[in-house]
């Protein structure tokens, strides 16, 4: 699937008259760190640290992003803190589409392309689907065509009624998962679209839980035989495709050090096959 722009991802958060004194002393007290930790981490003293918070003192630029980066505050954030102080953004936040990101979109689609035919997908901070592969596809076969007017999104997808929820076969463990996912990223970015996402998706309807006869995880409908016990390591992904549940291990990469909001914003999920079933039934697809 071609790597397409979906839409922001996520507006900038915190009133913008807000002053970046409160800003920055709620994401200090966010991220549990007093006043004078904070200094001795950004090489200042408790003393200015509470005059800026209390807006006595106006910090420079280099002294909001000195104290930003301590705090580990989000790149989109960052520039909202420079905008309250009275600076121009430090980050820019270019389209995906933009040519100037040519070299990356590229380098998304080889990567989610190679890892075939095990899923991976490419998502913003909102879980809008901006690219996926063939296993992704798989995933998806079947699914009404309202839930895939892009721009896609990954959690609507998953948790919907009419999306993948009614075939998740623990259904419950890994909607807690997700959910207990968005709040984390609602703590990080404080955002209100996400907020609303979360919202939405946590007031969908989940079925009772049954184990449909006849259908066994080594992935031949009507086989005799139980499937033995497979020991998972981490929470796993057991979904019904085609009669047969396959289980996967999610994972999430992440951009080192990014300079752009867009960039910072990206996260490629990949699906790893946690047992020997799944992967046998996956390499089966291969041409």
């Amino acid at each position: 699937m071609t790597i397409v722009p979906s839409g922001d991802a996520t507006p900038a958060t915190g009133p913008a008259d807000q002053g970046v004194g409160p800003l920055l002393r709620a994401w200090r007290e966010q991220r549990r760190v007093s006043q004078l930790e904070l200094a001795l981490r950004a090489d200042s003293s408790a003393r200015h640290i509470s005059f800026i918070e209390t807006g006595r003192s106006r910090p420079s630029e280099e002294m909001v992003l000195r104290l930003a980066e301590h705090l580990d505050v989000p790149v989109r954030e960052r520039n909202a803190l420079l905008l309250a102080a009275g600076y121009a953004p430090h980050y820019p936040e270019t389209p995906l589409d933009d040519p100037a990101l040519d070299a990356l979109r590229a380098g998304m689609e080889r990567l989610i392309q190679g890892y075939e035919p095990y899923p991976a997908v490419v998502v913003d901070a909102m879980y809008n689907v901006h690219a996926a592969n063939r296993g992704i596809l798989m995933l998806l076969d079947g699914i009404p065509d309202h839930l895939l007017t892009p721009p896609l999104n990954a959690m609507r997808l998953t948790l919907h009624p009419e999306g993948l929820a009614p075939r998740i076969r623990n259904l419950r463990e890994w909607r807690g998962h997700l959910l207990a996912q968005i709040e984390r990223q609602i703590a990080l970015h404080r955002s209100e679209p996400l907020r609303k996402l979360y919202e939405e998706v946590a007031a969908y309807p989940v079925p009772e839980e049954e184990v449909p006869e006849g259908t066994v995880a080594e992935g031949t409908p009507g086989s005799p035989e139980p499937a033995e016990p497979v020991p998972y390591f981490a929470l796993p992904l057991q979904v019904e495709v085609e009669g047969r549940v396959l289980s996967f291990i999610s994972s999430i990469s992440t951009f080192n050090t990014p300079m752009d909001v867009t960039v910072a914003e990206l996260a490629i999920e990949t699906f790893l096959p946690a047992d020997p079933a799944t992967i046998k039934y996956l390499q089966s697809l291969l041409p």
